[in-house]
């Protein structure tokens, strides 16, 4: 049997004081892999603490965080920006385009720190805008694309290494209303085809999209019950 793609066992983060500000309490969590799972709560919440954590932007305070059942607290800096490249992909509100490259080449900047050859770079890039709609796109650049094209792209940035884990920090978040409807559907068709979805949001239509939902208030997780798609 496989582990899990992400538990967590008592994973706590403060902030240094004084006192010592704590924003994610001691958390026991475990999501499979192909979940589909949705976290919300309000601004301060400590929704954006357990993004970073998740995503090994930063480190626990105490407790320990296994990502496909490796132990990622006992990895220095080294190894853990190495298992975020190869096992995480990570899509943002803000996009995160370089505005100069193209959509094929922002995606396979994904591809430079994890030793994939150089030939295979731009094919696995457009494989992966075409599987979010953008096979067609290859060459634009950010400024001639939609907003939920450019939510595509870093869709297709995050997926371009297979990841074990696709992790959303509000990605309705700068869309308007139609635009964010398509993206949803983009996200529930790739949860289908196998990828685990973890997905950070105040929005209680995205959340409905998951078939899982946890809410964070005050640095507590709890698990909801009868949310989701089921």
């Amino acid at each position: 049997m496989s582990a899990p793609v992400i538990e967590l066992r008592g994973l706590a983060h403060s902030y240094p004081g004084p006192p010592p500000v704590p924003a994610l309490r001691p958390a026991e969590l475990v999501i499979e892999a192909g979940d589909y799972v949705a976290v919300t709560g309000p601004s301060g919440s400590g929704k954006s603490t357990l993004l970073h954590l998740l995503g090994l932007l930063d480190t626990p305070t105490s407790g320990s965080y296994l990502l496909d059942g490796v132990d990622t607290s006992a990895l220095g800096d080294k190894d853990r920006s190495a298992l975020r490249g190869r096992r995480i992909g990570v899509v943002f509100q803000a996009f995160h385009l370089l505005p100069y490259r193209t959509a094929a080449e922002n995606v396979l900047l994904a591809l430079l720190y994890n030793q994939t050859p150089r030939g295979a770079r731009l094919p696995a890039a457009a494989g992966a805008l075409d599987a979010v709609g953008l096979g067609h796109r290859l060459d634009a650049l950010p400024v001639t694309l939609s907003g939920g094209e450019c939510q595509r792209v870093a869709i297709a940035r995050a997926l371009v290494n297979s990841p074990a884990l696709v992790l959303c920090d509000e990605p309705t978040g700068n869309l308007d209303s139609a635009n964010a409807a398509a993206l949803m559907g983009l996200l529930d068709d790739l949860n289908a085809t196998g990828y685990t979805i973890v997905v950070i949001t105040h929005d209680p239509v995205v959340a409905g999209h998951a078939r899982r939902t946890i809410a964070i208030s005050d640095g507590v997780l709890t698990e909801l019950t009868g949310a989701g798609r089921g």
